[in-house]
């Protein structure tokens, strides 16, 4: 049986007062529960039991650690970057609390992987402490919006439109995600890339530009077009 009941998780959204919560359980005992969902609709309903224990106040909570972290960057590009940020993280929520009132999860009946299953051992690592300026609960509360992303919802865990230094950013083509760090987990959000559903973005290749180019992309694509291939007869 679950950690939590269901009746509590709607009791805090419905009518009714919600009932006294219980003492916090321990985030690693919370992910072993959640590595034991065997399909994305069940793993999409356990989770959504955990995110709608709190409220839109914990995700401005993360917002404003977000803010604190990135408040050396560029102001033009903080500004992008934090606004896509708090998208997402709204956006993820709302977006759970509107599948668990509409049962969604009874019809995604796909089976997870077991290297799917993985994640959890890692988030339950990230939170086993306070280190990274997050309190454990709101850093959960971080991986399980990702993990509601990439592995019930099939989607990045950074999304869609989210830019990245140097002007390229996750995109959507052709019904594939594309990410410009996918394979850099060495650069940002290293517990994150191995889980993601997104492509390498790809890169100035044989006759191929990136899917959404900057500048210095279509200059690069057409140096290389001169450089290696024959146009002149």
């Amino acid at each position: 049986m679950f950690l939590h009941s269901e009746n509590l998780c709607m009791g805090i959204f419905g009518k009714n007062p919600a009932p006294a919560i219980q003492p916090d359980v321990p985030v690693d005992r919370q992910c072993r529960e959640l590595m034991q969902a065997t399909t994305r609709g069940e793993l999409g309903a356990r989770i959504a039991l955990l995110v709608l224990l709190h409220s839109p106040s914990d995700i401005q909570q993360m917002k404003r650690n977000f803010e604190t972290k990135v408040r050396d960057l560029d102001p033009a590009y903080r500004e992008q970057l934090t606004a896509k940020i708090t998208e997402y993280l709204l956006g993820t929520y709302q977006r759970i609390r509107l599948d668990n009132q509409q049962g969604v999860y009874k019809t995604l009946k796909q089976p997870l992987l077991p290297a799917q299953k993985k994640y959890w051992e890692m988030v339950a690592r990230q939170c086993s402490d306070e280190e990274g300026g997050d309190l454990p609960a709101i850093r959960f509360l971080k991986y399980l919006l990702a993990g509601y992303s990439m592995l019930v919802l099939e989607e990045p865990g950074h999304a869609v439109g989210t830019p990245f230094p140097g002007g390229d950013e996750v995109e959507y083509t052709d019904g594939v995600y594309y990410c410009p760090v996918r394979e850099k987990t060495g650069d940002v959000d290293a517990a994150l890339c191995p889980f993601c559903p997104a492509k390498q973005t790809p890169s100035i290749g044989y006759l191929r530009p990136a899917t959404k180019p900057t500048e210095r992309n279509k200059q690069e694509f057409i140096d290389n077009c001169y450089r290696y291939h024959n146009f002149n007869g």
